[in-house]
């Protein structure tokens, strides 16, 4: 079995990187995100990426670094609220968006993952979601046709993983990462806690290693909070 495991997330990316790109990039607001690849990333330099993620990270951190170096021309997104940078962005022109409700991002992940080119959804319909698309009638009601994502790479976060890549996400951070992790040509994972293979329990593994071509131990992580909300005493 050829070595998965990488020393760290420049070398992990090593050869992978090239403008104009597709990156699929795993994690929900701030939770799951894959923290040390995405800064790999803006090191490296590349342009003109177009990524794929279900928001565009916060001012300052997540893809929001990305955005502030100009590396990123076009977000396939669902909710990108917290992040003035990219509004600005977005309004001013250099920045090209495809809003997406966030099940058919997810769904339109999922199929690419399963070598589903199109299918056909209730969600958006009638709304400005729709335009330029197929719309078809199904018993009596209409459907309108999104595409399956395929990206170059996506870089995924979990919290166990082994030598062989296969992965464990724990609570919150299960959400996009399993789906973008099968949906590109070539999947780098960052995990919070690499274990020798065989180690993990065949039944809670979540992706498997023959989804993921490289791995690094990305500890210690950040996990910023995104909102802190208290109760006042």
């Amino acid at each position: 079995m050829a070595n998965k495991v990488y020393k760290d997330a420049k070398s992990a990316l090593d050869g992978l990187l090239r403008d104009g790109i597709t990156v699929l990039a795993g994690g929900f607001g701030l939770c799951g995100i894959p923290e040390r690849l995405i800064a790999a990333i803006r090191e490296s330099g590349v342009k003109n990426l177009t990524c794929v993620s279900n928001n565009a990270g916060v001012d300052g951190f997540g893809l929001g670094l990305l955005l502030e170096t100009k590396q990123i021309a076009k977000m396939v997104s669902s909710y990108v609220g917290e992040n003035k940078l990219f509004a600005q962005q977005y309004l001013s022109g250099e920045l090209q968006l495809e809003f997406n409700p966030q099940g058919t991002l997810a769904e339109r992940i999922r199929a690419g993952g399963a070598g589903i080119p199109a299918f056909f959804t209730k969600t958006g319909v009638g709304t400005l979601v729709s335009e330029g698309k197929e719309i078809r009638e199904f018993h009596g009601e209409r459907y309108v046709m999104e595409r399956g994502i395929v990206g170059d790479l996506a870089i995924v976060k979990a919290w166990k993983g082994d030598t062989a890549g296969n992965l464990i996400y724990r609570k919150s951070a299960r959400n996009f990462n399993p789906m973008m992790a099968t949906a590109a040509k070539i999947t780098v994972a960052e995990v919070e806690h690499l274990v020798p293979a065989g180690t993990l329990d065949p039944d809670h593994i979540h992706t498997p290693g023959i989804f993921v071509k490289r791995i690094i131990d990305g500890s210690p992580h950040e996990k910023r909070i995104e909102q802190r909300t208290i109760r006042k005493a």
